[in-house]
């Protein structure tokens, strides 16, 4: 556990605050293009040294929410989410005008100077204090990751009641796919991309494991031939797992992506077999698979109306097996619109979350949980789109269509003859506008809005006809922000020690 010496300044910071599970970013319940671009380095390495002369402030539009009598959190736009006990606050609160190392250390004469030193660089590194003279924030809005979705079929073994596909019998052909890669990474050279990650989707993508296989060796040989990473994941309904597939996708160094949105009924009531048989147990089945073969899945939970109130279950049984997991909000899309029940309810749903959220407090688990709590939020890395649509993301259909976001499959702009599709999915102005957070309405001013970026646009045009204004969820959000932050705290708390002047 952390010391508690009094009156030493305690920080603790996050280590790997900015994982986000694969399903956070890769989820078959309709939604997201994920490849946010984290904040930009507002940090220089600097050497604090006796005497240092450089004036330093703390950074605007910091928060500080109490966890205990000694801690505190302190979040903001501009720097990582932070614990500091009340010595740290002090020091920290010293910094609200600019000042340098000896205008601490003549108002702090009861600390050791080395040590009070290290706490400084502490804050320093943290974010929380920036160098006066350069006391600007920007954000990088250029990724390094250039996303494509590959239809691999539309077929699929369920029938679940949220699904956008008509699941049709149409699968991708070799010659599509290695069409598609090769566009893929054509795109991905042409504008500078040092990553290119592949989602192998569907319908069911795990019907066609031999395309999988085969395009992805093509995609290793083009990655290396090209001098551009390779990322790929495959989405998955668990349904179909079995040990050889699990073994094809380590010794392709392909994660894996299962969708369960509850225990028991609360998963059957959504995700059933097309003749209606109940899948949860083989779910169940497929993600033991995983784990016994030493391939841990990213959980993606797709919450509506019907499950909510069976969330902290479903948490509690994937923390007892440390399991990663995104709770990623209903879509309502055309094929789903007659199912009222699918709806999101606020205060149904808030409570729902709550429960979860307290679960996790009992069990915290080792990994930052701040990219995979609420939706398409991400609070531990801001940026100015909800995902890359428009931007850095690419979805091919099975006929080597290119069209902007999943969701929208059959509004294709572009193609796999083309140089450069990439080009052109950020020309096009028809169809799924991602704009960016300060073009929205009602999100300027929001203190949330570079974690937020007001929410899934599709969702926002469903329920307004407009792209440039706030989420549908904003009262949801705003509500479970909080809370998430406080997870966070009291996760740093359990498990990191603080740089202190012991």
């Amino acid at each position: 556990m952390i010391s508690k010496k009094i009156g030493q300044p305690q920080i603790i910071v996050s280590l790997d605050s900015s994982y986000t599970p694969v399903g956070q970013c890769d989820c078959d319940g309709g939604d997201c293009a994920c490849d946010v671009s984290p904040l930009a380095t507002l940090t220089s390495d600097i050497q604090f040294s006796p005497g240092m002369l450089e004036n330093f402030v703390r950074v605007p539009n910091s928060q500080i929410m109490n966890l205990d009598d000694t801690y505190s959190v302190c979040y903001g736009t501009y720097h990582q989410v932070t614990v500091l006990n009340q010595s740290a606050r002090d020091l920290l609160n010293l910094f609200s005008n600019p000042c340098n190392l000896n205008d601490i250390a003549l108002r702090k004469s009861d600390f050791d100077a080395k040590d009070l030193q290290t706490a400084i660089q502490k804050l320093y590194q943290a974010g929380l204090i920036v160098p006066q003279k350069n006391c600007s924030f920007n954000l990088n809005e250029t990724p390094e990751t250039l996303t494509a979705w590959l239809h691999i079929t539309d077929r699929c073994n369920l029938r679940c009641d949220y699904c956008y596909l008509p699941h049709l019998p149409s699968d991708m052909s070799i010659e599509t796919g290695k069409a598609a890669i090769e566009s893929t990474f054509r795109s991905a050279s042409l504008n500078h991309y040092r990553r290119v990650r592949l989602k192998y989707a569907g319908g069911e993508a795990l019907l066609c494991p031999n395309v999988i296989q085969e395009l992805h060796l093509y995609a290793q040989s083009v990655s290396e031939a090209t001098n551009i990473l390779l990322d790929g994941v495959v989405l998955s309904n668990g349904t179909l797992i079995k040990p050889e597939i699990i073994e094809m996708l380590q010794k392709l160094n392909l994660r894996l992506m299962i969708s369960l949105d509850g225990l028991s009924n609360f998963h059957n009531m959504q995700r059933a077999y097309a003749g209606g048989k109940n899948s949860f147990a083989d779910v169940e089945r497929g993600i033991k698979i995983a784990v016994e073969n030493g391939l841990i899945p990213d959980i993606s939970i797709t919450v509506t109306g019907r499950n909510a109130s069976g969330l902290a279950n479903l948490i509690e049984w994937l923390l007892e097996d440390d399991l990663p997991f995104s709770l990623n909000f209903y879509r309502e899309n055309e094929l789903s619109a007659t199912y009222a029940d699918l709806q999101l309810e606020e205060s149904q749903l808030i409570t729902g979350m709550l429960a979860a959220f307290k679960v996790i407090e009992r069990k915290l688990p080792h990994r930052s949980l701040l990219g995979s709590l609420i939706d398409r939020t991400n609070l531990a890395s801001l940026h100015k789109r909800t995902c890359g649509v428009g931007q850095s993301y690419l979805v091919f259909d099975d006929k080597g269509q290119i069209a902007k976001c999943q969701m929208q499959l059959h509004k294709t702009v572009s193609s796999v003859d083309i140089l450069d599709p990439l080009k052109v999915v950020r020309q096009d102005k028809t169809g799924i506008q991602n704009l960016s957070v300060e073009d929205k309405e009602g999100c300027r001013t929001c203190e949330w809005k570079y974690w937020c970026t007001g929410g899934c646009p599709l969702a926002t045009f469903k329920a307004t006809g407009r792209y440039d204004i706030q989420s549908p969820n904003c009262n949801i959000y705003k509500a479970l922000y909080p809370e998430a932050i406080r997870l966070e705290g009291l996760r740093l708390i359990k498990y990191y020690q603080a740089t202190s002047t012991n």
